[in-house]
């Protein structure tokens, strides 16, 4: 005989079940759902646009006067010590000085800056094929997008590399023979100028530029091109913010990066600049340029072969006015004689040596007749 089930309580045990997931209504497509989706991920996803501190940011020295202006022709004479005693405290402090009376013809100058206004007016698709990178160190520099907002100048690097030839005249093959003839004669004669400031350090400045740590060999190794000048276009009419987000952003980008050639000593001409600014990782400092001075920085090898005595800098001047302005930037390595120069100086016995040597050589030779005389 069947059972029957047994009642059921009167108060049952109250079990509650989790509620029912939320379940798509049906009257949004999926295609609406991605777009919703999409439009969520755009917003909350951007970079934003941050500030980096004052700390991150080298803080300006200020200097209670400018850069010394040092007379070449004075420099270059026989009595040159105090005009020579300026450039060493100039450069061991700011790691800059300014020199007038260089010889430098302003009409060459002025020639090379006009012809200059013809390369940067090449078109960007033409400038892809003259870009620079680790294989061309010369060319265009290349700007991405995201930081066109930020530059306000562009850069062409010029030297005597047969490669940068061929790629310019095949973009353009009017302007540029003329552009480089003429400044192939400009730097020639800076390279004089420099020349002659190099061995004026190297031969009376104190003793630990000659006989100190250097690493003349690795200098030598990195310099590819030799000389290389850097021109600049400036932009006219540039409202105050965007300078200083530009200028934040490329001294940013100078000390992260350095700079691309190692060089000795740098010569900037920046004729109609309002300021001109020597960056390093301990600050910066600024100042008005004399007119018509070209403003000499020192570079990397410099500080090799000082021992650090004399900082590696980097210059950067400032235009403010109305119309388009060309600088120019030439980064001097100096030529093998000077690492030989330096090398003769280390391995030269001194007068003083050669007379103890000799000393030790009569009394030693006494001392063995003494010693054959008597045993």
């Amino acid at each position: 005989m069947a059972t029957s089930p047994e009642p059921i309580s009167e108060n049952p045990v109250d079990f509650r079940a989790p509620p029912p997931s939320p379940v798509a209504s049906g009257r949004l497509s999926s295609i609406a759902n991605d777009e919703v989706l999409t439009e969520f991920l755009e917003h909350s996803l951007q970079v934003p646009d941050l500030i980096l501190p004052d700390k991150f940011f080298p803080k300006q020295i200020s200097i209670e006067n400018n850069p010394p202006t040092i007379d070449f022709a004075a420099l270059n004479s026989d009595g040159c010590d105090a005009s020579l005693c300026k450039v060493v405290e100039s450069i061991a402090r700011n790691g800059c000085f300014q020199l007038v009376n260089h010889g430098i013809s302003s009409e060459l100058v002025g020639s090379v800056q006009a012809a200059a206004t013809g390369i940067f007016s090449v078109s960007l698709e033409k400038r892809a094929e003259v870009t620079r990178s680790p294989e061309k160190p010369y060319g265009f520099e290349e700007v991405h997008a995201e930081e066109a907002d930020n530059v306000l100048s562009e850069e062409f690097v010029w030297c005597r590399d047969q490669g940068l030839k061929l790629a310019m005249d095949g973009i353009a093959p009017i302007g540029y023979s003329n552009f480089s003839e003429k400044l192939e004669t400009l730097m020639t004669n800076i390279e004089k100028v420099c020349e002659k400031i190099l061995l004026s350090l190297l031969i009376n400045s104190q003793e630990k530029i000659i006989h100190g740590e250097s690493k003349n060999d690795e200098m030598v190794q990195r310099k590819e091109v030799g000389t290389v000048c850097c021109l600049y276009k400036h932009s006219q009419n540039v409202l105050q913010d965007e300078w200083d987000r530009s200028l934040r952003y490329d001294v940013i980008k100078m000390l992260i990066r350095g700079t691309d050639y190692s060089h000795a000593l740098c010569f900037h001409i920046c004729d109609g600049s309002s300021e001109f600014h020597v960056y390093s990782k301990k600050g910066w400092v600024s100042f008005i340029p004399v007119q018509n001075a070209l403003i000499v920085t020192t570079g990397d090898q410099i500080q090799a072969w000082s021992g650090s005595q004399y900082k590696h800098v980097i210059g950067r001047p400032i235009f403010r006015g109305e119309e388009e302005c060309i600088s120019m930037a030439f980064l001097y390595s100096p030529p093998s004689f000077i690492t030989n120069f330096q090398s003769s100086k280390e391995n030269t016995i001194s007068l003083g040596q050669q007379v103890i040597v000799a000393i030790l050589l009569t009394l030693f030779y006494q001392f063995s007749v003494y010693l054959s005389s008597h045993f």
